[in-house]
């Protein structure tokens, strides 16, 4: 039979076309910058009420810190190791890849401040909220001020003078210090220099002023001004020429020996004293900083010019995120909503009458994530409840569901915890998790060396009259309560045998470390993750190349994993169409001629982190819908382990695609649309309805 010409030309085309060609990747760190970029928008949006738009500018600084802390960190690694040194996928080696981060980071940079000093401080005062430089302080203020200064700051400062007896002292990572420049003799009669003073990190870096001496309703200063005008106090008898506030951020990727027998708890608690330590990564200064000190400063951090961050105005920038919830002023800030929780599922209902009828679906932070806590909390005293296993990957400091777990174990259940110790900088506070549930009889256990655990499960195990049933609940997100109320995920509470086995086999494995193990509907990394989703995208370019419906539609934080990637460039020349809604980064270039014309990408930032993901496969008219707790990414798909659970009621598999998917692909306010040179352009209705998805389904379940 003779292939129709179009097709045969679209065949030739794929064989012509080089998957491995760099021109075909984004890079991955530029990728990430863009999204602070998108994030950054939002504090000049005047349509976001003025308090939020100041998180805004926060939360771009908070990401900053750790994208220095982790990608910046491991290109400089990749730079020295020979064996890592070598270009990408996207053809940038790592010096130059950081020679170009740096670029985009300034302009970043310039952006944030130039919204801190020109937009914001200007509208906050017209609100009567004013951060009081120190030129603006009248003589009361200054007075009260240097009675604080004395009282509450001087005896907790320790000033440290540089000499060879008092040499440069270790620098604790993001911590604000000054360098001040003395003249004059000390107390033994030597001549001063150079001095360091650290900001008490006990005290708050944001300071109000009281009512009495405020002329608006809400004046603040920054400790770091109040440092500045009273540093002499900490130098009598000598002469500050200048005091220069400066901030070191260092690598905080850990590096624990995996052969190494040491217990993996105590190896992390003292690789954790190190991190606070660890290689300077950059150094923010301000403006004024002469270069003779940044010249000293750039010595001791063993940092180069082009790791030197000048900033025209305060270092520590996101701090002002402290004011938010001081400023009574709902006004300007977005305004309350309460979640939805369904009454089958209320706190003192049977919640496991309501699963046991059909399967549960919740959409946070939209739907409440009491039901989940009130699951736990019910198993913890149903006397019929023999066991509890639950993975913990980031949780609250006092999160009801932690003592959900302490109680069960108190009442003779057998309770199984994974805690992933190495979710990184939450690792001290699962230390601590770790110690308290293991001190009320729970069975806990690291999950496994290598590859951290970050499937979210919890699954309960209840005698019901002579047989045993297993409930559990999925989800794409973390088990926080924090977290549920700002993050957008999806969780599944369901009584399904099959899946409920699967679970079951995935703490086993987890626990006991046994073989690798036949999932019945559960795809899992390291093992079956990767390779279901490359079949599932695979069957969408078949279905397209015979001639039949091909659609993919996914929704995750970051695509990045390159194999999936020519899947979907594969899929793509077979005609598939597919919408990716990616929050984050993109290494994927859409609409290349050839390549990937049938593919788009878009992104949301809107007033929830989005963080469910999504994958949605049309599969001819039989659609398959998936949720997972893994992105599409190198270390989610083959170095963690991660699970993929399929959405099975019809219904709850329609509500996922109408509220997580097609809602999201006709946002017209808050979506950004990924262009095939890596730069965003954020969509408008025009003269159409605006339609945002977070406010629509605010509206629809809240």
């Amino acid at each position: 039979m003779r292939m129709p010409q179009s097709r045969a030309k679209k065949r030739a085309m794929t064989k012509k076309i080089n998957l491995q060609d760099h021109q075909h990747y984004l890079n991955r760190e530029l990728s990430q910058i863009e999204f602070n970029k998108r994030v950054l928008a939002m504090a000049e949006d005047k349509s976001v009420p003025l308090l939020e738009r100041l998180r805004y500018v926060c939360i771009t600084c908070a990401n900053l810190d750790e994208f220095f802390e982790v990608r910046v960190a491991t290109l400089r690694e990749q730079m020295r190791t020979p064996a890592l040194n070598k270009s990408g996928p996207d053809g940038l080696a790592p010096a130059d890849a950081l020679a170009q981060v740096r670029s985009q980071v300034l302009n970043l940079v310039k952006s944030q401040y130039t919204i801190w000093n020109q937009s914001l401080q200007p509208e906050l005062a017209e609100q009567g909220i004013r951060f009081l430089p120190r030129d603006a302080w009248t003589t009361r203020q200054k007075k009260w001020l240097y009675t604080y200064f004395m009282n509450e700051i001087m005896p907790v400062l320790n000033p440290h003078g540089l000499d060879p007896a008092h040499p440069f002292p270790r620098i604790l990572n993001k911590t604000l210090n000054f360098i001040v420049n003395l003249k004059g003799k000390d107390a033994f009669g030597r001549e001063g220099h150079t001095a360091l003073v650290r900001a008490p990190r006990s005290l708050p870096r944001i300071v109000r002023l009281p009512p009495e001496l405020s002329d608006a309703p809400y004046d603040f200063l920054f400790l770091g001004s109040i440092l500045q005008t009273f540093m002499d106090e900490l130098f009598p008898g000598m002469e500050v020429k200048g005091a220069y506030p400066f901030r070191v951020t260092r690598d905080a990727e850990l590096e624990l020996d995996s052969s190494d027998g040491e217990n993996l708890a105590l190896a992390l608690k003292e690789e954790l004293l190190e991190r606070r330590f660890a290689e300077a990564v950059r150094l923010e200064i301000t403006d004024a900083c002469p270069k003779s000190m940044a010249q000293f400063l750039m010595q001791e951090f063993k940092l180069n010019e082009s790791e030197v961050f000048r900033v025209a105005g305060p270092v520590n920038l996101n701090r002002v995120m402290a004011v938010y919830d001081q400023i009574d002023r709902p006004d300007l800030k977005y305004s309350a909503f309460i979640p939805k929780t369904p009454p089958a599922l209320a706190a003192g209902s049977a919640i496991f009458d309501a699963i046991a009828r059909e399967d549960v679906l919740l959409h946070h932070p939209f739907e409440s994530f009491n039901p989940v806590q009130e699951l736990l909390r019910q198993a913890s005293t149903d006397p019929g409840v023999l066991a509890i296993k639950q993975t913990l990957y980031r949780t609250g400091v006092n999160s009801p569901m932690v003592s959900a777990l302490v109680q069960a174990a108190r009442a003779g259940k057998d309770v199984l915890v994974v805690i992933e110790l190495r979710a990184r900088f939450d690792e001290e506070a699962n230390l601590s998790l770790a110690d308290r549930l293991q001190e009320a009889g729970v069975q806990v256990v690291y999950g496994v060396v290598g590859f951290k655990t970050h499937a979210k499960m919890l699954l309960i195990v209840r005698r019901e009259r002579s047989t045993l049933q297993r409930y559990f609940h999925l989800s794409t997100g973390n088990y926080h309560a924090g977290t549920a109320s700002f993050y957008t995920d999806f969780g599944l509470m369901s009584c399904n045998k099959e899946i409920g086995e699967d679970v079951h086999k995935l703490f086993q494995q987890l626990s006991g470390l046994g073989p690798v193990i036949k999932l019945k509907r559960l795809l899992q990394s390291p093992f079956t993750l990767h390779t279901g989703i490359l079949k599932l995208i695979e069957r969408e370019a078949k279905h397209a190349r015979e001639g039949r419906s091909g659609r993919i539609i996914a929704k995750m934080n970051a695509l990045q994993e390159l194999s999936v990637i020519q899947a979907l460039y594969n899929a793509s020349q077979a005609g598939v169409q597919i919408d990716l809604i990616v929050r984050g980064q993109c290494v994927l270039r859409p609409g290349v001629k050839g390549l990937s014309e049938t593919i788009r990408v878009r992104s949301i930032i809107g007033r929830f982190l989005e963080h469910s993901r999504i994958f949605h496969f049309g599969n001819d008219g039989s659609p398959e819908v998936y949720l997972s707790s893994a992105d599409w990414m190198d270390r989610n798909l083959l170095r963690r382990v991660e699970v993929c659970f399929p959405i099975l009621n019809i219904d709850l598999a329609k509500r996922v695609f109408n509220e997580g998917l097609e809602n999201y692909l006709v946002d017209n306010t808050q979506a950004w649309e990924l262009n095939t040179d890596g730069s965003y352009t954020r969509t408008s209705p025009g003269q159409g309805i605006a339609h945002t998805a977070q406010t629509n389904l605010m509206v629809r379940l809240s």
